[in-house]
C-alpha cells in the first residue's frame, strides 16, 4: 500500500489543475476554474515508484471532472504533452504530475482495477468518508485500451459502444452517492 505522507505540496493539485484544466478540449468552463476536490481513491503502483490517484474536482460552475495523475520523482522521456506540472513535496522533493491516461503504469493498474485485479485505497490520510469502489461490466476490458470519462454526467459516455464502468460510492454517515469516473470501450 502506497505512503501518504502528512505534507505539504507547492504548488497544490487545485492549483495546477486550475492553469491546466483550461487547455484541454474537454473543458467546459471559460477563464480560470474555482475548483474543489470532490471525491476520489488511488491505485498501487507494484515496483513501488509512481504514485496514482484519480481525482474527482468540481468547478464553482458546478462541472465535476475526472482527472486520473501520477506523480514521479523524474520527468518522462517524451511525455512533455502528459505533464501537468511540477510541485515539491515536502518529504519527497520536487514531483513531476502527469495526466495517467498517458502514463503505462497508471493504465495498467486502471485496467487491472476494472478487471476486479486490484483493489482501490482510500486517498486521503484520514479515513473519515468510506469509500467503495465498485464496477460493472459486460465483459472483460481489452488489454492497454482506456478512455476515462474526464466530464461527469456526460452523455456521450453512456453510449452503446461503453463495456463497463468504475463507480466510487462515497458514504458519509446516511448518505451514499456513487460516481462514475471511468470507461473501458
Amino acid at each position: 500500500m502506497a505512503v501518504i505522507h502528512h505534507t505539504t505540496l507547492t504548488p497544490g493539485k487545485l492549483e495546477l489543475l486550475s492553469a491546466w484544466l483550461p487547455r484541454r478540449p474537454w473543458y467546459r468552463g471559460r477563464g480560470t476554474p474555482v475548483l474543489a476536490k470532490a471525491g476520489g481513491f488511488r491505485l498501487d503502483d507494484p515496483d513501488g515508484e509512481v504514485g496514482i490517484e484519480l481525482m474527482l474536482v468540481s468547478d464553482a460552475d458546478g462541472t465535476t471532472y475526472v482527472v486520473p495523475m501520477t506523480y514521479r520523482s523524474a520527468p518522462r522521456a517524451a511525455a512533455d504533452e502528459a505533464l501537468v506540472g511540477t510541485s515539491e513535496h515536502g518529504v519527497l522533493g520536487r514531483r513531476w504530475i502527469y495526466d495517467a491516461v498517458h502514463d503505462p503504469i497508471a493504465v495498467a493498474q486502471l485496467l487491472a482495477l476494472a478487471r476486479g485485479d486490484v483493489p482501490a485505497q482510500h486517498q486521503d490520510v484520514s479515513n473519515t468518508v468510506d469509500r467503495t469502489v465498485t464496477r460493472a461490466w459486460s465483459g472483460a476490458p481489452d488489454a492497454g485500451e482506456l478512455h476515462v470519462v474526464r466530464v461527469l454526467g456526460d452523455p456521450d459516455a453512456d453510449g452503446d459502444d461503453v463495456a463497463g464502468w468504475i463507480a466510487v460510492e462515497v458514504r458519509d454517515g446516511a448518505a451514499v452517492r456513487s460516481r462514475r469516473v471511468a470507461v473501458v470501450r
